[in-house]
């Protein structure tokens, strides 16, 4: 069907699909099923976590996850403001380390109201004191708590606070090409928006993941046919023809031996005299053998085989 004689809805409907460019150094591994997981776990922490800003600042709170994405840790730090109070905190029994990441705004914001004020969006740009952090501190561990209880159906996380920065550059808990899985929520204190975000190792979530998403228990009878099927499959690759050569030791000779090459020459190889035959397929070697014939045939006799198959590799 030509462009002219395509359904006009089905046009319109390709032209609303977005083109995204594909980075081959770094394949997508975030499947979709892995993001419904994460998603329904990050869901109820964002429920939980509103209920934790509004009893804490007595104000109107809500927290709403925006979206999930795999990134470079580099790209994620580079996303971030370059001031912003940031958590490092422990992801056993996963390695490495995960990073909470709140607006510095949104954090004055917040001790404004839990000392009784009124939490004006015009708040200081600077770190905190150590009576401020002692109160934002208690507040985080109540969000990692809230974080721990949504990832429990996932992996039983167990988030400890090991430091604070304030500037991106100094929060290295991993290397810059190492992917991570990055949670964007959008806070929301007194109908001021801020943009909150949760960055977790990849390496370390990808297993949980793959084991959270897998289909359900099968009954006995699908069991048993699955394994029906496998004795199957087995038996006819076992039936599969495959090419067998029985050759020489590959041997180096220059290509000036090759360019003067005449009927009657001889060309000296590097396969001893009394050493068998090499048996290969598909250039893998797994036996040796010595020529012979069967009848009027060419035969090889197996005199000896190899325990793991490795590819041939050249004798100079």
């Amino acid at each position: 069907m030509s462009r002219a004689e395509a359904p006009r809805g089905g046009v319109e409907r390709a032209r609303g699909v977005a083109a995204v460019p594909y980075d081959f150094r770094r394949p997508i591994q975030l499947s979709r099923e892995h993001q419904r997981v994460l998603q329904v776990a990050f869901d109820s922490f964002a429920r939980q976590a509103t209920t934790v800003f509004t009893s804490a600042l007595r104000s109107i709170c809500s927290v709403t996850l925006l979206k999930i994405d795999q990134r470079s840790y580099a790209e994620y730090v580079d996303s971030l403001p370059t001031t912003s109070y940031l958590t490092l905190f422990t992801t056993e029994p996963m390695p490495g380390r995960g990073l909470l990441d709140l607006p510095l705004d949104a954090v004055m914001a917040c001790v404004d109201h839990m000392l009784g004020g009124p939490g004006d969006a015009s708040q200081p740009q600077r770190p905190l004191t150590d009576i401020e952090s002692g109160i934002v501190r208690g507040h985080v561990d109540r969000l990692l708590g809230e974080m721990r209880y949504s990832l429990e159906t996932i992996v039983p996380v167990d988030p400890q606070v090991t430091g604070v920065e304030y500037n991106p550059q100094f929060a290295q808990v991993a290397g810059a090409g190492d992917v991570m899985v990055v949670i964007e929520l959008e806070l929301r204190i007194d109908e001021r928006a801020h943009r909150m975000t949760i960055c977790l190792p990849f390496t370390g979530l990808h297993p949980h993941l793959a084991a959270a998403a897998a289909p359900a228990p099968v009954s006995g009878r699908e069991r048993a046919l699955r394994a029906e099927a496998a004795v199957m499959l087995q038996r006819s690759f076992e039936e599969v023809p495959v090419d067998v050569a029985v050759r020489f030791r590959s041997s180096r000779v220059d290509p000036a031996s090759l360019v003067d090459l005449r009927v009657g020459d001889v060309l000296r190889l590097v396969h001893p005299a009394a050493a068998p035959l090499d048996v290969t397929v598909g250039e893998q070697l797994f036996a040796h053998a010595t020529a012979g014939s069967h009848g009027t045939r060419l035969a090889a006799l197996v005199v000896a085989t190899v325990s793991s198959p490795t590819r041939h590799e050249e004798i100079s």
